[in-house]
C-alpha cells in the first residue's frame, strides 16, 4: 500500500496509532517501529504518523503510557520481552483493521487495575508502616520516660545511702559516747566503794577495832 493519504484523522485512526504504540513501548519495541507499522496499516507516513502521535494522540493516553512501561519493566525482569512482531504485510491491512476490536481499551484497562491493585498494596504498606513508626516512637518515648524515672530512682537511693551512713555515724559516735560514760560511772562507783570501806587494826588486847578515816 502506497502511503498517500493526506486526509483528516478519525478517532479510529487515534485508536490504531494508540493500540500499536502502546503495544511496542510494553513489548520494548521502538517507537519509530510503531510508526511505521501504524502507516501500514492507515496508509500513512511514519513521520506523519509520529507527528499525530505527538502533537495530539500521547497527551491522551499518560496513564496508559506509565502502565505500559512498568509492564515493560516487569517483563524485563522476567525475562520475557521479545522481538516487536513484523509489520504487518499489505494484503492483511484492510481485514486487520476491518476486524479490530476493543482491545486496547480492554488491555488499558486490565492494566489500569493492575496498577490500582499496586497502588493499593503500597498504600497499605505505607499505612502499616507509618502506624509502626507511630508504635516505635510512642515506644521510645516510654523508654525514655523510663529511663528518667530509673535514673531519679538511683539518685534518691544514693542520697538515701548518704543520709544512712550519717546516722550511722552518729549512732556509732553515740555508743562510743554512751561505752565512756558507763566506765566512767564504774569508776566513780569503784571509788566510792573503796572510800566508803572500814579500817580496822589490831588493839594491844589482840581485839579488832575501826580506825576512823
Amino acid at each position: 500500500m502506497v502511503a498517500s493519504r493526506q486526509d483528516a484523522w478519525t478517532e479510529d485512526d487515534d485508536l490504531v496509532l494508540a493500540e500499536v504504540t502502546l503495544r511496542h513501548i510494553r513489548e520494548g519495541g521502538t517507537q519509530l517501529a510503531a510508526f511505521e507499522e501504524v502507516g501500514q496499516r492507515l496508509g500513512r507516513t511514519a513521520a506523519a504518523c509520529g507527528f499525530r502521535w505527538n502533537s495530539c494522540v500521547r497527551k491522551r493516553y499518560d496513564a496508559a503510557i506509565s502502565i505500559a512501561k512498568s509492564q515493560r519493566q516487569q517483563l524485563k525482569k522476567l525475562g520475557r520481552i521479545q522481538a516487536p512482531p513484523p509489520v504487518v504485510p499489505e494484503v492483511e491491512v484492510v481485514t486487520l483493521h476491518t476486524k479490530r476490536s476493543e482491545t486496547p481499551v480492554a488491555e488499558v484497562q486490565r492494566y489500569a487495575d493492575v496498577e490500582e491493585q499496586q497502588i493499593e498494596t503500597v498504600i497499605r504498606m505505607l499505612v502499616n508502616q507509618k502506624e509502626m513508626t507511630r508504635r516505635l516512637r510512642q515506644l521510645e518515648q516510654e523508654l525514655e520516660g523510663k529511663e528518667l524515672e530509673l535514673k531519679e530512682l538511683k539518685e534518691a537511693h544514693e542520697r538515701a545511702r548518704k543520709e544512712l551512713d550519717q546516722v550511722q555515724g552518729v549512732n556509732d559516735d553515740y555508743r562510743a559516747l554512751v561505752q565512756i560514760m558507763e566506765r566512767a560511772r564504774k569508776l566513780a562507783f569503784l571509788q566510792e566503794e573503796d572510800s566508803n570501806k572500814a579500817i580496822f587494826k589490831m588493839d594491844e588486847n589482840g581485839n579488832l577495832e575501826r580506825v576512823e578515816k
